[in-house]
């Protein structure tokens, strides 16, 4: 044993500086001074087996084994009982040791990861890496010196006829909803028209023809703002010829419609996009009847605007819900006037529609009471509840409006009595009326307001009976 280890140490001379740096200073020298014998060219000899020199000396043995495993681990070398080191053989090329050693192969690190983090799959370099443009390879076999100025863009597709339909028939729809000429003109220029630019005005009138006052009107302005942005003159007049052409089947669906085209070419004339010679083209060469209806009612209204200052641009009249109050109320008490002169419920009931204000019925079910309250006659009241029963079995006024126009002539009573005397039996009677048709139910007629009874007898009127003015 201290002959192998003897020959360890000439092949790997120990310092006696180093043997110091292994124990703690103070205790080496307490302790093993007394156990060195002596030196022999430098080296030092070992005491007899089993002393603590020896131990000292295996301990630095297994220090340096352990020191050196990361670069000598795929070596497998190990220290035996006796201090030789033991080698293991391992065939180069067997990968035992490389899968039994976690340890990094290179002999450095601190088990980061590899490439910095640019590694692995699904990588493409580390964070924070900025790639340079390819540059440009003239030598590739697939290289085309003419892709080099090519302009890359997203090409969209033309409309059909069928395609066109479908997509710009919910645009105008929803433009008759919320009137934002904008929006439609931002969607149109979004679309590949193509061919088909020249039938969306086209497309607009056909639309408003079957619809509303208002919604005719929202059309007109809409064609006067797309002639300025996405349509053009010649595509507005293109699209009135085809429309007085198809004349004949529009009135199939809607009876008024050379009328109503009539005045969309006014409209149009006076707005600028049609040509004041647009009518006189079509004079003496016209043999649809329906076609020289609408451009005679054009004409008519141009020459009207000219000599009597009729204002086109408020042909179609403003939607219920642009109208003024002030307005809607003078419509209304002009309705129940004409009724009460006619007695047509039907044009009444036209004429309530027309007004395109069903959140306003409850005014209407307002001044109609007010009127059976003023006229102090039976036949006025009689009217007004055939009426109002005529109106509530065919859902124009609605049970929450009715309620709303009652509820308010209960609230007034007290202002209406002052003008009218008689206001609260007149009202009492209009009400038990209206209940029995089944017009109002029994809650709405219990909340009838009733004048407060006067005694018949009081302290100081020396007993006389207070009898009642009506």
């Amino acid at each position: 044993m201290a002959t192998d280890c003897e020959a360890w140490l000439n092949a790997n001379p120990v310092e006696a500086g180093d043997l110091r740096d292994s124990f703690p200073s103070g205790d080496e020298d307490n302790t093993f001074t007394g156990n060195v014998d002596n030196e022999i060219n430098g080296n030092w000899i070992l005491a007899p087996t089993g002393s603590i020199h020896e131990a000292r000396l295996k301990a630095k043995v297994k220090r340096r084994l352990r020191k050196n495993s990361s670069r000598d681990s795929g070596r497998g070398d190990s220290l035996s009982d006796n201090g030789d080191v033991v080698r293991a053989v391992v065939p180069p090329t067997s990968p035992k040791g490389k899968l039994l050693n976690r340890r990094s192969r290179m002999g450095k690190g601190r088990g980061l990861p590899k490439k910095g983090g640019a590694g692995g799959k699904g990588v493409w370099g580390t964070p924070g890496q900025v790639y340079d443009e390819d540059k440009v390879d003239f030598k590739d076999p697939n290289y085309d010196a003419e892709q080099e100025n090519c302009i890359y863009e997203t090409v969209v597709l033309p409309l059909d006829e069928e395609t066109f339909e479908k997509t710009v028939t919910p645009i105008v729809q929803e433009y008759f909803e919320h009137g934002d000429a904008n929006e439609v003109a931002e969607l149109l220029a979004e679309l590949n028209l193509g061919s088909m630019r020249g039938d969306v005005p086209m497309l607009a009138v056909s639309l408003a023809l079957e619809a509303k006052a208002s919604h005719r009107e929202l059309t007109s302005r809409l064609l006067s703002e797309l002639c300025e942005c996405v349509l053009t003159a010649a595509d507005v007049e293109a699209s009135f010829h085809k429309l007085l052409k198809e004349l004949p089947d529009l009135v199939l669906d809607t009876p008024g419609a050379p009328q109503m085209l009539g005045q969309f070419i006014a409209r149009a004339v006076a707005d600028n996009i049609l040509p004041k010679s647009f009518i006189d083209g079509y004079k003496g060469r016209v043999d649809c009847e329906y076609a020289r209806a609408a451009l005679d009612r054009a004409a008519v209204l141009l020459r009207m605007s000219r000599w009597t200052g009729l204002r086109i641009d408020s042909l179609w009249g403003s939607g219920g819900g642009q109208r003024p109050v002030n307005q809607l109320i003078k419509e209304v008490n002009l309705l129940l006037k004409e009724y009460l002169l006619s007695g047509d419920t039907v044009e009444a009931e036209r004429c309530l529609r027309e007004l395109e204000v069903p959140h306003f019925h409850h005014e209407f079910v307002y001044e109609a009471v007010i009127m059976v309250l003023e006229s102090k006659g039976n036949r006025t009241l009689q009217m007004i509840l055939q009426l109002l029963k005529s109106f509530c079995a065919s859902t124009v006024i609605t049970v929450d409006q009715l309620r709303r126009g009652f509820e308010r002539v209960y609230l007034d009573m007290a202002d209406l009595s002052i003008d009218v005397p008689c206001a609260y039996s007149l009202l009492e009677q209009f009400v038990e009326q209206s209940f029995d048709a089944g017009v109002i139910n029994k809650k709405l007629r219990d909340l009838c307001p009733c004048r407060g009874r006067k005694r018949f007898i009081s302290e100081g009127d020396g007993g006389r009976l207070k009898l009642e003015s009506c």
